[in-house]
């Protein structure tokens, strides 16, 4: 029956104010989207966020950043089109994504990070190509 509906997940949401307490001190993995709510991408995107942050809930952050009302955190990070995704992981920036990512994807990503990197965040394959290039 409709009432008996389950309680919908709230993704946490990034401000300019709470981004180092909830980014760079974060001990799990970082998935940021960043959008708008009139960009029609982000709108099809962001249920996928919500069940990702959902999922991910204890293994990874899976949060969302309003460009419209965070324009310190849009400026600093460079954001030029929406949606943009950014991962972090040990309080440093990782990987972005521009436009749609499917969901399989951005699970994968997230797997990744959850598995295992260095002290710095990176995942291992990204240790041996920057020893290669050393």
């Amino acid at each position: 029956m409709f009432w008996n509906k389950k309680d919908q997940f709230v993704t946490t949401q990034v401000t300019d104010d709470n981004f180092n307490e909830l980014v760079v001190k974060s001990e799990v993995p970082v998935l940021i989207d960043f959008y708008a709510d009139w960009c029609g991408p982000c709108k099809v995107l962001g249920p996928i966020i919500d069940e990702l942050a959902e999922e991910y809930t204890g293994k990874a952050l899976v949060a969302k950043v309003n460009t419209e009302t965070n324009p310190k955190l849009s400026q600093h990070f460079k954001i030029k089109s929406i949606p943009t995704m950014i991962v972090f992981n040990k309080g440093n920036m990782h990987e972005r994504f521009h436009g749609l990512v499917p969901k399989p994807n951005l699970e994968e990503i997230l797997d990744e990070y959850i598995a295992g990197t260095d002290e710095h965040g990176r995942l291992p394959s990204d240790n041996e190509e920057q020893s290669s290039q050393e």
